[in-house]
């Protein structure tokens, strides 16, 4: 909107100083025109008197003079509007570039051209005047950037000389692309397909090509037979070596079994080397753990106190720490238990863990005790019947033991005699079975 505003005010302006300069002109030439009819009437004047000839053809001439000048006004006005159109034209045109370049329709230039006849006319031409420096701006920048001037291509197929001009130039250059192909794929080594195909359309080139293929085929065959010749030669050779050739293969063979043989006998070697490594490692591994000695000492002390025949294996636990373990009788695992506790020299005053074990043939109850007076651990087996597990309960000497016992009877349902509250501390009083043994079956499937 404001570009045809601005448009208008151009066109008001434009009109308003043609006016003005018009109205000028015209007075100046009025002015012109005054002071000359009053220099040719004195004139007139003194012609009668100095002569006595009728001098009515010159004053027949005279008045025709104003009429000559009166004229120039009109051409003046032709000019003017000439003017105004160009400045009207100017200003369209540029209101149209405008236009063009926003993307609108210039709705006023074509009332405008509507309206009026000669402006458009004028209008039309320069319009046409503009297409054409157009279309040679775009044709040469065509022919810069190496495109084919589309519409110069079209001018000349209408024409009969430009187009003949034109296809022979074409011709040319096609003939310049396949003989510059041919070149390239000379040089590369490569067979001219399009000359070839060329000379194919051809007769005399026809010719030509049915004789390079027939001499091809002929130095083929040469070769072929040169090297079928070759071989039977060289079967000859082979037939004569064939003898040492297996000669040859005979000691190949030899060889290798030969390296077979190294070869297994090394590897025998080495393995009879790493079983006596493997049987001397044991032996340096055989060496006795740092717990052996407290382990010695606890099996003295008890063998010394309560007998020899109250302990039924002992051992240090390689998978336990080196722990030194002692495995009781069933009978004597509570008397053990309480010497542990209650010897001086031993003094296990902590009971840090209490857990069953079902071994489907038999169950297991380990202990494990702590000494902080000496620093020291013992851990104490015992092995007792799976159809009627029972046993002591070491709650009387350590009060630790409770929740420990309360667990194994609850998951392996081993029951300790003299526990203060024997009881399920996981399941309820009501249910069936005990989990951890491995004979156990679900009585609700469902849980």
């Amino acid at each position: 909107m404001s570009g045809e505003k601005d448009l208008e005010q151009l066109k008001k302006e434009a009109v308003a100083k043609a006016k003005a300069a018009a109205a000028a002109k015209r007075a100046a030439k009025a002015a012109g025109m005054a002071e000359t009819k009053q220099e040719s009437e004195p004139k007139q004047a003194e012609e009668p008197m100095q002569e006595a000839k009728p001098v009515e053809p010159v004053k027949a001439e005279e008045p025709v003079a104003p009429p000559a000048e009166a004229a120039a006004p009109v051409n003046d006005a032709d000019d003017l509007a000439k003017k105004k159109a160009a400045a009207v034209a100017k200003a369209k045109a540029a209101a149209a570039a405008k236009r063009k370049a926003m993307g609108e329709a210039p709705a006023e230039e074509t009332a405008s051209e509507a309206t009026s006849g000669g402006e458009k006319d004028d209008l039309a031409k320069k319009k046409a005047a503009a297409v054409a420096k157009a279309k040679a701006a775009a044709a040469a920048k065509r022919k810069a950037m190496g495109e084919a001037p589309a519409e110069k291509t079209a001018s000349e197929a209408t024409s009969g000389g430009d187009a003949d001009d034109l296809a022979k130039k074409k011709a040319a250059a096609v003939a310049k692309a396949k003989a510059a192909a041919a070149a390239k794929r000379k040089a590369m080594g490569e067979a001219p397909a399009e000359e070839t195909a060329s000379e194919a359309t051809s007769g005399g080139d026809a010719d030509d090509l049915a004789k390079k293929k027939a001499a091809a085929v002929a130095k083929a065959k040469a070769a072929a037979a040169a090297k079928a010749k070759a071989k039977a030669a060289g079967a000859g050779d082979a037939a004569a070596d064939a003898a040492g050739g297996d000669d040859e293969k005979a000691k190949a063979i030899a060889a290798a079994k030969a390296k077979a043989k190294a070869a297994a006998a090394a590897k025998a070697k080495a393995a009879a080397g790493g079983k006596a490594g493997s049987t001397e490692a044991p032996a340096a591994e055989a060496k006795p753990s740092v717990n052996q000695p407290y382990l010695d000492k606890y099996i003295k002390v008890i063998e010394e106190n309560l007998g020899s025949d109250v302990l039924e294996d002992s051992y240090i636990n390689k998978l336990s720490k080196d722990v030194p373990t002692l495995v009781a009788k069933r009978d004597t695992y509570f008397k053990i238990a309480q010497f542990l506790k209650y010897n001086e020299l031993l003094g296990f005053d902590y009971l840090s863990e209490l857990h069953g074990t079902d071994f489907e043939t038999y169950m297991e109850v380990y202990v494990h005790f702590y000494s902080y007076k000496n620093r020291q651990s013992v851990a104490l087996k015992v092995k007792i019947d799976r159809g009627e597990p029972v046993l002591e309960s070491l709650v009387p000497l350590w009060a630790g033991a409770e929740w420990p016992e309360c667990e194994a009877y609850d998951l392996l349902g081993i029951k300790f005699t003299g526990h203060p509250d024997l009881r399920r501390i996981f399941l309820g009083e009501d249910w069936v079975g005990y989990p951890l043994r491995k004979d156990y079956e679900p009585y609700d499937v469902e849980v």
